[in-house]
Formats: C-alpha cells, sequence, structure tokens
C-alpha cells in the first residue's frame, strides 16, 4: 500500500497527506494533545521497507528534520496527535478505563495507514505512569513487527526508533526512547468494552460505523446472521483472530499479555511487551513473567483469544440485540482455527494434500517435541532440509527418544509425496524460518545498542526481514540460544 507523498524540492521536506477519520469520531474517543519532547535525540534504527509503504524518501527518514518528528519534539505538517481512550480485562479481570497511556497517534494518512509514537509522554490515560519507553523495550517492539512481517504474521510495522539520554525509572535507571509503529487502525477490542461498559451505546455505534465502513464494508451486506451488520462484524472479527492464532501456534509464538485492550479489531499482532519465540518446545510456556498464573501460556493463547472474543461479543450485544444470533457470530473462531492452524502445519510438514491421518502425524511430532524438549525453529528447519537432501540424521540427533523419532518417521514418509519431494521441500523452507527473533539475540542488539552500537540491531533486522533465506555467514544467529538466554527475564515493562 503506497501513500502519496508531497515533495518540496527547494527545502527537501517530504509531507504526507492526511485523512484523520479517527479524530472525525469526536472527543468522545480521544484527547488531542502533544507529544512531550525528549533532549538530544538521536538514530537508533529506521525500517525502509516501511519508509517505502508510507511513500517516504529514505534520505529524509535519516534528516533531523524527520528525528525531532518522530521523538516527538516537533509535529509533522498537518498531523493532528491525539490519545485513545479505551478500557479492558486485564489477566481476566475488568480494569475499567485505560487507554494510550505512553502512545499517540498523529493521524491517520490519506493512504489509509495510522502512524502512532509509543513513549511519547504523559496523556490523561496514563494511570500515574510516566508516559515513556525505554530504549530496551522498543527496540524489542521494533525488531518484532518488522521481524512478524518478514514470516507473514498479520501485524502493526515500526518505521524508526530514536534514542535519548533522558532517564526513565524501570526496575532500574534505562535511557528513553520512542517508537514510531504503523497500521491501518490500533482500535482494539477494548474500544468497544469502554463505550458498552459506560452504556454509551451512540458512541459504540458510532465506533462499530466507522470499523464497519472503513475496514469490513462487506458487512453491510452480509445475508448471514439475520442480515445483522454488527454480528457480521463479530463474526469477520473471529476468523481474522483465529487465523492469527493459527499464525502464532505454528510459528511458536508467545504474546505474552493477551489482555482485551492488546487484542486488534482487525487481527493484528500489536503491543509487543513480554514477548518470545519458544527456544524449547514446552507448551506451557509462560513468558511473562508478570504473569504468575500462567494465564497467557504458549498452549493457552488460543483460548484466551476465543475468551477475549466473548468479551467482544458481549460489548456489541447492544448493537447486535440478539444474545443468540451474537453467539452464533462467535461459533466460527472454532471451526476456522483448527482448519488453519491444520492448514499451516501441513505446510511446515510439506505435505501437499490433506487426509485423515494428518492429525495423529501432528500430534505425534508435537508430543514428541514436547516431550524431548526439542528446540522448535531448529527442529523444523532441519526437517526441511532432510527432506531437500533425504538425509534425516541431524533432525533425528535433535531427540532422546531416537526410537520414538524413527516410529514417527516411518509413518511422516508413508505421507510425503514421492514424486514430488522436491515440491515438498521447497514448501517447508518458504514456511519455517531459519532466523526468528529469540531473547538471547534481542538482548545481544539491546546490550550493543545501550554502548552506542547499533550494527547489531542492524544486522538481525536485516535477518529478521528475510528469515527464510539462507543468509550465509550468519549460522550463529540460527543456532541453539546460549544457556544464560534461560535466565533472561521479561514482564510487562519491558
Amino acid at each position: 500500500m503506497n501513500l502519496p507523498a508531497e515533495s518540496d524540492t527547494t527545502t527537501g521536506h517530504v509531507g504526507l497527506a492526511w485523512s484523520h477519520e479517527f479524530a472525525a469520531l469526536g472527543p468522545d474517543f480521544f484527547t488531542e494533545l502533544r507529544p512531550t519532547p525528549l533532549p538530544s535525540p538521536h538514530w537508533v534504527g529506521t525500517s525502509s521497507d516501511v519508509a517505502k509503504l508510507l511513500g517516504l524518501a529514505e534520505t529524509w527518514l535519516r534528516s533531523d528534520e524527520a528525528l525531532q518528528a518522530f521523538t516527538g519534539n516537533t509535529l509533522l505538517p498537518g498531523s493532528r496527535p491525539l490519545a485513545s481512550v479505551y478500557s479492558g480485562h486485564q489477566f481476566g479481570v475488568w480494569a475499567g478505563q485505560l487507554g494510550d497511556g505512553r502512545a499517540i497517534l498523529l493521524g491517520e494518512t490519506a493512504g489509509g495507514l495510522e502512524i502512532q509514537l509509543k513513549g511519547a509522554g504523559r496523556t490523561p490515560y496514563s494511570r500515574g505512569g510516566d508516559g515513556r519507553a525505554v530504549l530496551r523495550s522498543s527496540i524489542r517492539e521494533f525488531l518484532c513487527s518488522e521481524a512478524m512481517h518478514g514470516l507473514g504474521i498479520s501485524t502493526s510495522r515500526a518505521l524508526c526508533i530514536t534514542g535519548s539520554p533522558a532517564h526513565v525509572r524501570r526496575e532500574t535507571i534505562e535511557t528513553a526512547a520512542v517508537v514510531t509503529r504503523v497500521a491501518p487502525s490500533f482500535v482494539r477490542f477494548g474500544h468497544f468494552e469502554h463505550f458498552s461498559a459506560n452504556d454509551q451505546e451512540p458512541q459504540l455505534q458510532a465506533l462499530a460505523d466507522y470499523v464497519i465502513d472503513r475496514y469490513y464494508p462487506e458487512c453491510r451486506s452480509a445475508s448471514t446472521l439475520g442480515g445483522n451488520p454488527y454480528a457480521a462484524l463479530l463474526q469477520a472479527v473471529s476468523e481474522r483472530t483465529a487465523n492469527l492464532m493459527a499464525q502464532w501456534q505454528a510459528v511458536g509464538f508467545c504474546h505474552g499479555v493477551m489482555n482485551t485492550d492488546n487484542m486488534s479489531i482487525l487481527g493484528l499482532t500489536i503491543d509487543y511487551g513480554p514477548f518470545q519465540f519458544l527456544d524449547a518446545f514446552v507448551p506451557g510456556h509462560v513468558c511473562n513473567h508478570s504473569d504468575t498464573q500462567g494465564r497467557y501460556a504458549y498452549n493457552r493463547q488460543p483460548n484466551v483469544a476465543y475468551w477475549n472474543l466473548f468479551c467482544l461479543a458481549q460489548a456489541l450485544l447492544p448493537l447486535i440485540e440478539d444474545q443468540e444470533i451474537a453467539k452464533e457470530a462467535l461459533e466460527s473462531y472454532k471451526t476456522v482455527f483448527p482448519a488453519a492452524f491444520m492448514a499451516r502445519m501441513r505446510s511446515k510438514l510439506g505435505l501437499l494434500q490433506s487426509r485423515a491421518e494428518d492429525a495423529d502425524l501432528i500430534d505425534g511430532i508435537l508430543l514428541l517435541l514436547a516431550k524431548n524438549g526439542v528446540d522448535y525453529t531448529i527442529f523444523w528447519r532441519r526437517l526441511s532440509q532432510a527432506v531437500q537432501n533425504a538425509h534425516f540424521e541431524p533432525v533425528r540427533d535433535l531427540f532422546a527418544d531416537r526410537a520414538g523419532f524413527d516410529q514417527w518417521l516411518l509413518s511422516y514418509s508413508e505421507l510425503l509425496p514421492l514424486d514430488d519431494q522436491a515440491l515438498a521441500a521447497n514448501l517447508m523452507l518458504k514456511t519455517n524460518p531459519k532466523f526468528v527473533l529469540r531473547n538471547h539475540l534481542g538482548e545481544q542488539a539491546i546490550q550493543a545498542a545501550k554502548l552506542g552500537d547499533f550494527s547489531e540491531l542492524q544486522t538481525l533486522q536485516r535477518l529478521l526481514e528475510q528469515p527464510f533465506d539462507e543468509h550465509p555467514g550468519h549460522d550463529a544467529y540460527a543456532a541453539f540460544p546460549p544457556d544464560w538466554a534461560s535466565s533472561i527475564e521479561i514482564s510487562c515493562s519491558s
């Protein structure tokens, strides 16, 4: 999606055309305010891919003008900064009013993308927080946004990170940073919960109509669910969310904090905090050190997503006006998720057609991976190469239970397309990444950046943007994690 850009050849300025359609909803939905400036900003990282998406010249993106604008020190011409209000359930408990506590939306471009600064200072929704982000968390979000895009997973994007020597207190004193996020919309389940919980039905309907007309116009003419456009919206969001969960589970991604205010109405991965890609395959792995009850464990994510959709259904019920239709709209999740997950797992295995035996084969390998604590990403990549080379010893070496793997491999070999093995291997190599953003890789980039060295971030970014490529000379980034990686703790402040 390319956005129109206007160039002033005299000054070198590049401007964006804005539409501000969310702002047109009115003051009940947000507070207008400017970002709070930061001293002595500097560049940490940029994404040329996102710059192209926005129609921004890379030369301008490296300018001081852009640096000041994306730190929040100056305003982009035509922007209309605001912080949005929403509510939500956090760790399964109603938290009441929340909102953009440290994110400020600069506006929507005429090309249909919102640009948001995260870490741009206090807002009326900061709830006592400082409104800032730190370099550590900003690097993690920047890298993971672009890594998820490289993997083909629905996500917000990240244009750039700027840093500042300004101090921010978390567990220790850290330095501030701002990450510029981009998405078609940052509207969340929590936006709908907010107006529903406060009995503001006109605002609830205005928000639903805005989302339908802009992002789900097909819901206006849906013939199912009694022709109810709001039920059709719920069904469409359920199906997008189901597909997103299938993407997460297949690649071994743990979000870490699936509160309803962190769930995108467009089925995007948003709000990268205590995320993690699995190292060893541990289905019950909890990546968020703050999640003491294990609510958001890896294997619970699909059910949590359905629970969150149920909360969205309750919020939309004043518009749907029929509880049975709302339940029916949710039902599609239960069929779309397993079908989408099975389709992705078949691709990971190079199975070119669907068979009844596939489910047992997939369950069998996942049980073996869990029993043996096998590295998830390395297993799938080695299996892809084994099918390509007809040499399975490197895969077998991953398992303590060799006999168990041999038995599974026999069943797998019977389902592999013998006449199309090259095609199967090609599919697997395009489905099973060599590189993911492991915690220790992110930590190495963070520690280097704290010393002013951004080369590690740039290298990692380049690998993650093309995670299925071999990238000769960079095998260390696809190796087993070091022992110290297990001691990394990530929490809601990450």
